[in-house]
């Protein structure tokens, strides 16, 4: 797919982006495992753009997965959030791009990512504030990685959020086969036994990500699976 964009970005692009990020700690598999679910989100889905990144009925987006955050960086160049010309300085002391992305550093940033299980929980919290507040449109979602699941946080937020039906939360799990635990019928069982809608594509696929994320879903939350190569393929 090469979709474009204004400034003349499209998927093909991203690979090169991607590459004027370098030094130690780029943790590419993790990378480059996203990059076709972030494209589709940022291209295709998500309500939210440079102009809109603080504008209260705007999408939110969170980075659970945030090891490797290079594709996350190059897809935000490539929509207006961040200056290209910052790429380069990926990882140094003084740059706003770290190993994990910093929400007060990063425009379009939501949340700090550190360690694995804390994306999901915050996603719910976000999900329920908005609730609260009356805020039906904006759409909260959470990126996560397989190996998260090793983390008993997630398990409790997916039985909170299934008992709680928030609708307006969806979940992105990008299986790579590197838990250490796995879950008969697959991740997506684990979802739906807790009362989610659920949907497992393949992660390379542009057309089947966007069908899965745009899937109807009404009065419960809705979990992607989106399988790409394992990580020590």
């Amino acid at each position: 797919m090469t979709t474009t964009i204004p400034g003349g970005a499209a998927f093909s692009d991203l690979p090169a982006l991607m590459g004027l990020m370098t030094g130690d700690e780029k943790h590419g598999p993790a990378a480059t495992s996203t990059l076709d679910a972030l494209w589709v989100l940022y291209d295709r889905v998500l309500r939210v753009t440079p102009d809109t990144a603080e504008d209260q009925d705007r999408d939110r987006f969170l980075l659970s997965k945030g090891h490797g955050p290079m594709a996350y960086y190059a897809v935000l160049a490539a929509k207006g959030f961040v200056d290209r010309e910052v790429l380069s300085s990926f990882g140094a002391y003084d740059s706003p791009l770290g190993h994990h992305p910093d929400r007060t550093l990063v425009p379009g940033v939501e949340i700090g990512s550190g360690s694995l299980g804390h994306g999901l929980p915050l996603a719910v919290g976000t999900a329920l504030g908005l609730r609260a507040q009356g805020l039906s449109e904006p759409a909260v979602w959470v990126l996560l990685g397989d190996a998260e699941f090793d983390e008993g946080s997630n398990h409790e937020a997916v039985a909170f959020a299934g008992a709680a039906g928030l609708e307006r939360l969806h979940v992105v799990v990008i299986d790579n086969s590197s838990a250490t635990h796995g879950w008969r019928g697959g991740i997506a069982a684990r979802f739906a036994a807790e009362g989610w809608s659920t949907a497992t594509v393949d992660g390379r696929d542009h057309e089947a990500l966007h069908a899965a994320f745009t899937a109807a879903h009404p009065g419960r939350p809705h979990a992607v699976v989106a399988r790409v190569e394992p990580k020590n393929a």
